[in-house]
Order: C-alpha cells, then structure tokens, then sequence
C-alpha cells in the first residue's frame, strides 16, 4: 500500500514538472514569434474611371505616407496591364512617390493579372492598337490632376507606351514635371506626327532607357528633345525591353535601378 502511494506521488511529481516544462516552451516559442517582423506586403487600391470616349480604365494605386508626395503615373507596355508594375510600385513607394499603374486598352495580361480596360475595348469592339491607347494616357493625367491638384506628374512609359509619353507632354507641359521612358521608339506615327517631332516640344526632365542594343531606337527621340535635363542609361550587361529590366529576376537591374533612383531624387 504503502509502495502503491509513492509510486502515486512520483507520477503526480513527473506530470507537474512536464507541466511547467511545456508552459515554459510555449511562453518562449511566443516571445519568439513576437519577435519575428512582419513582412511587408503590397498594398494598393484598385479603382476605375472614364477615358474620354466612355471606356472605363482601371488602374491601382499606390499611395505614398508622405505627405504632398509626387505622384508617377505608370503606362505598361505591349500585351501587358498594370500587373508591370506590381513588383516595381511598391520599391517607387519607398522612395517617396505615389504611383497609379493603369491598365491601356492595348494590352492583355502579365504577371497574372488581366487587363480590364483591354477585355471590355474587346467588348465594345473599339481600337487596341497602340495609338488607340493614347486616349486613357490623357485621361489618366486628368483624372490625377483632379485627385493630387497641388501635383504635377512624373509620366513613365514602357515601350510603345514610353512613346505616347512624349506626346502626352508635349500636349500637356504645364501638368508634367518629368518622363521616365524605359524602351521608346519610333513604333508608329501619331495623328500625322512622328515621335521625334513630339519631343522637340517636349522641355520638362526626361530619362530615357532600355536594353543594350536598343539605343538605335530612341536616339533620335533623345537627341530632338528641347529639354536641357535630359539623361540616358544602357546597362553593361543586356539589359531587358521595357519596365521589367526593373525586375529582380533580369540581369542588371541593379544598374537600372541606380540611374532611375539618381534622377528620380532630383524631381522630388
């Protein structure tokens, strides 16, 4: 009997030390978890409004905690939407601007996100062609100017995008303080007029950009600029077409990412 009770009194001992020994892990594994920093995610607000003949353009913007910070406007390139810029946006926000990436009825799909303004051109059987997509560039810029009216813009193209650009400013020149062109050319004439004929109107700050063998296309454009601040980068390395050499999977973006930031801190 008497064997019985401390054989009792050894397994109540055992399951409190157990006991305890657990509640102290726990409490550790707790402190520990409050230690870990959250990941920060990207966040942004989808919203739509009109272009000038009706069409709803949809676009997402990235909105700075700065206050009274400079906004970009972001216009992708062929076949794409506004999910360019879903990696690049969040990097832009960090160095204190605000960012709306559009989606431009010529266009279609990347990095998994649709381009609606495209899907309902498609439905009501308007033009997709790249000048078509001119229209929601201006609308754009008009639709900013109303939301940040003590802004002016800093335009970014990417590639056929890059050169509606220069004629949004050329168009526009008391709205626009900037353009970032990654991979502009001479792609197509717009209402009888090259592109190169936009740029010399065109005298607010430009940086031009693209991939390594792709200088012959721009170099005209950048040459015919009335801007005295104007800057080009072409990487060591490649490079890539359009905004996506930004991204961490092209080779070189590194470089890319240097000029940009060096000019984009002179327009602030």
């Amino acid at each position: 009997m008497k064997r019985n009770i401390v054989y009792l009194a050894v397994i109540l001992l055992v399951a409190m030390l157990l006991m305890f020994l657990n509640q102290n892990k726990d409490e550790s594994t707790a402190n520990k978890a409050e230690q870990v920093p959250l990941q920060k995610t990207n966040s942004f607000t989808e919203l739509t409004f009109q272009s000038q003949d009706g069409l709803t353009i949809h676009a997402d913007l990235y909105e700075s905690d700065q206050e009274n910070a400079p906004v970009i406007l972001l216009f992708h390139q062929a076949r794409y939407s506004r999910g360019e810029y879903r990696d690049i946006a969040p990097k832009i926000n960090e160095l204190g601007f605000t960012c709306l990436a559009v989606d431009q009825r010529s266009g279609k799909e990347v990095n998994g996100v649709p381009n609606k303004t495209f899907q309902q051109a498609q439905e009501k059987g308007l033009g997709v062609a790249y000048p078509d997509a001119y229209p929601d560039l201006e609308s754009t810029l008009l639709y900013a100017s109303k939301r940040f009216p003590d802004q002016k813009f800093i335009i970014w193209g990417s590639s056929y995008s890059a050169a509606l650009v220069f004629v949004l400013a050329q168009k526009h020149p008391d709205l626009i303080k900037a353009i970032v062109a990654f991979s502009p050319g001479e792609y197509f004439k717009f209402e009888g007029n090259s592109i190169p004929e936009y740029a010399k109107g065109v005298d607010c700050a430009v940086f031009i950009t693209s991939a390594g063998d792709e200088a012959a296309y721009w170099e005209n454009i950048y040459h015919q600029l009335s801007s005295e601040n104007k800057v080009s980068y072409l990487p060591e390395l490649p490079g890539k077409h359009g905004s996506s050499a930004l991204y961490d999977s092209s080779a070189g973006h590194e470089g890319y990412w240097e000029a940009l930031i060096s000019f984009l801190e002179n327009q602030k």
